[in-house]
């Protein structure tokens, strides 16, 4: 036995060495084979390369000329929004005709070839990274001394919405389905657009600015502290007299930086693109946005931003209580645009495209607008999502704050 079994091991050995060198020898014979093969003649190089620059060619060819009726089209949008502005200013009545009823056109010519990369239209302009939450609360802390107020749970945040909101005249059904459409129902106040609390993943990265429970940009922020500013320390300045130390020190500490934010956010005019600019690429414009995380400023800021859209409607002459879809259109697409749309007949909702609401970039980042097509659809995808979404349990738990 003892020998038969040394046969065998002796056998499986003389196997496995067999093996191996059966394998070296075909990998050997591919390597030599390999390097005696010719190398490719210049003629098929060549003729590769014609190829390559003809699909480059004819993709460049299609895409100019969709870039041409694209350029026509949204140049056409922006001249029919230029005359309803004027008509509704002057008090005419705005008709189909003061739209444009077609939609956007959609390129359909060849694929872009492998490896084909067009330069950028802009190659000075460096693309400005988003910051995330981290880098926001890092500029507060460096350039106003600012760290938010946070609060010690999500409940607290939302019961301070809560009060805030319905002392200004929003209702509970406004703001729940607002920040239900917004943040999917389960939004934190810290949430950010991409990231985790927000609809996104925990390893997602941001995709905007946009925070908290209106999903406010940075720009916003920006532009609120410079337009109501003076308001909110007021509010925060009566919390702070009814309060003992030492909260009542950390109150005016919270004042002073936020009167440094305030007047930082006035040292350019009052218009988006400037604000914009300012909210973006300085240290100082980043640093604002993290008083949305603190639980005195956070509640005025996104109460704020919902009741200058109701403020603008009041102004226009607009009586009747806006729904949450109307009033998240406005959200949405800016006050003009919303309202031209909350005015809307449904007859003309149901043809209208939403293009005549966006700008160019804007839309073709909307997976909602260019979806849904036409007003009328986009009203109906807004309350079908603000109707799943009001189930969730971060609304529910909103709602229950009111």
């Amino acid at each position: 036995m003892i020998v038969m079994a040394r046969a065998m091991a002796l056998r499986r050995n003389m196997m496995r060495h067999s093996l191996q060198w059966l394998l070296a020898a075909v990998w050997l014979g591919a390597a030599q084979a390999a390097l005696a093969a010719p190398a490719p003649k210049p003629a098929i190089v060549a003729a590769a390369a014609a190829h390559q620059q003809a699909k480059i060619a004819a993709y460049l060819h299609a895409w100019q000329a969709f870039e041409d009726e694209a350029s026509a089209y949204w140049k056409s949008i922006a001249e029919k929004r230029s005359l309803r502005v004027a008509k509704r200013r002057n008090n005419q009545p705005v008709e189909l005709a003061d739209y444009v009823l077609a939609q956007p056109p959609v390129y359909t010519g060849p694929p872009r070839p492998p490896g084909y990369r067009p330069p950028r239209r802009h190659p000075t302009e460096p693309r400005v990274p988003i910051p995330t939450v981290a880098e926001f609360l890092a500029a507060a802390a460096e350039q106003y001394k600012f760290v938010p107020d946070r609060p010690r749970t999500e409940a607290e945040f939302k019961q301070a919405y809560a009060r805030i909101a319905s002392a200004a005249g929003l209702t509970r059904e406004q703001a729940v389905r607002i920040y239900s459409f917004e943040t999917g129902g389960n939004g934190t106040y810290d949430g950010q657009a991409g990231l985790v609390g927000a609809g996104g993943r925990k390893d997602g990265r941001p995709i905007s600015p946009a925070m908290g429970y209106n999903q406010l940009l940075s720009t916003n922020t920006l532009s609120l502290l410079a337009e109501h500013g003076d308001r909110f320390v007021a509010t925060l300045s009566e919390a702070a007299a009814a309060l003992k130390e030492p909260e009542r020190a950390a109150m005016e500490r919270k004042i002073a930086s936020l009167h440094k934010m305030i007047a930082y956010a006035r040292t350019v005019p009052r218009a988006w693109s400037h604000q914009d600019k300012l909210a973006k690429t300085t240290r100082g414009g980043i640093g604002i946005h993290a008083a949305v995380l603190d639980r005195d400023l956070g509640p005025l800021l996104q109460t704020q931003k919902l009741l200058d859209s109701v403020l603008f409607a009041r102004m226009k002459g607009h009586a009747r209580p806006l729904t949450a879809a109307e009033l998240e259109l406005m959200n949405f697409t800016g006050d003009g645009n919303g309202f031209d749309m909350v005015l809307m007949p449904q007859e003309l909702r149901e043809q209208v495209p939403t293009s005549n609401f966006f700008q160019r970039g804007g839309y073709e980042r909307n997976p909602i607008a260019r979806r849904t097509g036409t007003v009328a659809n986009l009203f109906a995808a807004i309350e079908s999502k603000m109707d799943r979404a009001s189930q969730a349990p971060g609304a529910r738990e909103l709602a229950e704050a009111f």
